[in-house]
């Protein structure tokens, strides 16, 4: 068991991952909150992000919660290796993929600042490959952006962040940041799952310490 374990929260070699399949997971339905089909189109204008903080069901939530400006939220699996995993191969350990949200955003209504605070303060980005109780490389903490601009953007907060965390004793962060590679959709029951299922499961837990995104000037879009 502790074996398992151990390689569960080891990235597989690419040359070691499962190799899924050519055709993808593509859910039928609409939002079950926004009423928007989750493949799109999108307005023009409109930004992605995606973003790994724990068991996806919570964290889809967190961003549909927020509103104004949320064009679409759907639960997928990215940064990985697996083309068009399942649950239960990403579950395995052995695709490499993160289970992460890919929020759709308006910049015009809503900032990437009020993402990224989402994003730091309703998880705990010091725990490596786990988030509590949840243990794996799909439950890592990421942000995976769509351009240099949002890299930037995100590298600037996970400073801020970090200076807050020491100053509460805490471990160091360790958040990837990256490009984004693909996202593969999953499987239709888990999308929106805790507006489906109000009592469902949610694991996230954040460390306490607020995000200081917008008390240290600017560092984004207004």
């Amino acid at each position: 068991m502790m074996f398992f374990t151990r390689k569960k929260t080891e990235m597989p070699k690419q040359e070691d991952a499962l190799p899924g399949r050519s055709m993808p997971i593509t859910p039928s339905m609409r939002h079950v909150i926004l009423q928007q089909p989750l493949t799109g189109p999108f307005p023009a204008g409109s930004q992605s992000i995606l973003f790994g903080m724990g068991c996806f069901w919570g964290a889809e939530r967190k961003f549909w919660q927020l509103g104004e400006g949320i064009l679409s939220t759907a639960v997928g699996y990215s940064a990985g290796f697996t083309p068009n995993p399942t649950y239960e191969e990403v579950c395995s350990g052995r695709t490499g993929h993160n289970e992460v949200v890919r929020v759709v955003f308006d910049p015009s209504r809503i900032s990437l600042d009020k993402l990224l605070t989402t994003f730091w303060e309703n998880h705990d980005p010091t725990q490596g490959m786990r988030q509590g109780n949840d243990t794996g490389t799909q439950y890592r903490s990421g942000i995976y952006v769509s351009d240099t601009e949002q890299f930037e953007q995100a590298r600037a907060s996970a400073a801020l962040y970090q200076q807050a965390l020491t100053r509460a004793g805490l471990s160091p962060l360790t958040t990837e940041i990256l490009m984004a590679k693909e996202f593969y959709f999953a499987e239709t029951d888990h999308q929106q799952y805790l507006a489906k299922n109000p009592g469902g499961y949610c694991g996230l837990g954040g460390t306490g310490v607020t995000c200081p995104i917008g008390q240290a000037g600017v560092i984004g879009s207004a």
